[in-house]
């Protein structure tokens, strides 16, 4: 069969390996294997009832119909509320754009604002997808290892050491997927200032904002209005597969971003709308507080048992529900050992492979959204599996966490 012949920009994006992961574990389970899953970032608690009271009702009353490009009028101030309420940032409902799921809004970020040849400057390790919209619109992500000396963040001075003619603006994410890191303010506000006089863009992924444990609540937003900010309701208000997430750009930009949403999405979905109305009621606001407590007591179980394994955590994830170990005291192939601990032992977890070259090899990223009891489940057959692979003397210390 004659095949017409792909976009050449087809080739700057790489498959999901985290994806490809999750297949071979389906596969596992389809033939009766009990599989621990710490690999995909989802929560595994899901919209409080009534969220989904929220959706029925709108289904029963018939508003299912188009709703504006922008966003119902009604979400848009409630969101403006929430910023209010949480960051003390005032922010005009008219700035905030209405979107499909976080990629939505990237997708329409970097449409309005990615040329062809254009740089974005983004960490090493950050997001794989983050890199791929970029490239979707023939740019070019510019990566730059950043360690765990920096949080595995962007710095003001790796920003401005990295800048070229080409560079037209940064990509951060606070906090981070893998990394589950935030960058310091007063660092994000020196990135910003420097992107400003080179007259870039800074748009901050803060998806796992609402997800911050050891720190009082702080938006990019409150930097300047010409920050663009990402949002969504997958994380915090545990609504993934419901597609629905939010822009706030500039005043400048809400025209073009209107145009672009007209014509690539027409809208987000209406039912997924009404009920993202219903997150900020307080009965709504108290159930994710409550869960968000309970991912940071996952994750200050995981973290020890990790370190216990052999693992090194070389910084406490501040944020999201994901632990970025170092696994080279373990393996020398983290791809390979993620293979092996899914077949062997039954638990998912993903290589540094799909987050950037410079962490490939010896990270791991771990997801603690998911059950207590999962999460001890998986280290006790951790503990077995690196015993069995691990020399008498490595064993021991492994297990004693030395």
């Amino acid at each position: 069969m004659h095949l017409t012949q792909l976009a050449a920009r087809l080739d700057n994006i790489a498959p999901f390996h985290v994806m490809e992961l999750a297949k071979m574990a389906a596969e596992l389970e389809r033939q009766g294997h009990h599989i621990i899953h710490m690999g995909i970032g989802e929560p595994d608690f899901t919209a409080p009832p009534s969220v989904v009271a929220a959706a029925t009702q709108a289904m029963a009353d018939g508003k299912m119909q188009y709703t504006s490009a922008t966003g119902l009028p009604e979400l848009r101030a409630a969101i403006a509320a929430h910023y209010l309420d949480v960051y003390g940032v005032a922010v005009a409902p008219a700035r905030i754009i209405v979107t499909a799921g976080a990629s939505g809004a990237l997708l329409l970020a970097c449409a309005a604002l990615v040329e062809k040849g254009a740089q974005v400057l983004m960490s090493d390790p950050s997001y794989p997808c983050n890199r791929h919209f970029v490239a979707a619109f023939d740019g070019q992500a510019q990566m730059i290892a950043s360690g765990p000396e920096h949080r595995f963040q962007l710095s003001a001075d790796m920003v401005r050491d990295n800048w070229s003619e080409q560079t037209r603006g940064v990509l951060l994410a606070s906090p981070s997927n893998p990394t589950g890191t935030s960058i310091d303010e007063d660092e994000l506000s020196k990135i910003v200032a420097f992107v400003r006089e080179k007259q870039g863009f800074t748009i901050v992924d803060e998806i796992y904002h609402g997800l911050r444990y050891d720190a009082a609540p702080f938006s990019a937003l409150s930097l300047g209005d010409d920050v663009i900010v990402i949002n969504s309701f997958s994380k915090y208000f545990n609504m993934t597969g419901w597609r629905l997430g939010w822009l706030v750009v500039p005043d400048a930009l809400v025209q073009p971003i209107e145009k672009l949403a007209q014509n690539l999405f027409i809208c987000a979905s209406s039912i997924a709308q009404h009920a993202g109305l219903a997150c900020f009621a307080p009965e709504a606001m108290a159930v994710y507080e409550a869960r968000k407590a309970e991912f940071k007591r996952r994750r200050d179980y995981i973290v020890p048992a990790l370190e216990g394994l052999g693992f090194k955590v070389p910084v406490m994830p501040d944020g999201a529900f994901y632990v970025y170990a170092d696994c080279s005291a373990l393996s020398d192939d983290a791809d390979r050992l993620t293979i092996d601990m899914l077949n062997e032992a039954g638990v998912v977890m993903v290589p540094g492979l799909d987050f950037g070259p410079s962490t490939a090899r010896q990270y791991v990223r771990i997801s603690y959204a998911t059950s207590m009891e999962n999460l001890q489940e998986a280290v006790a057959r951790l503990r077995v599996f690196f015993a069995r692979r691990l020399p008498a003397d490595q064993a021991d210390a492994g297990a004693s966490g030395k």
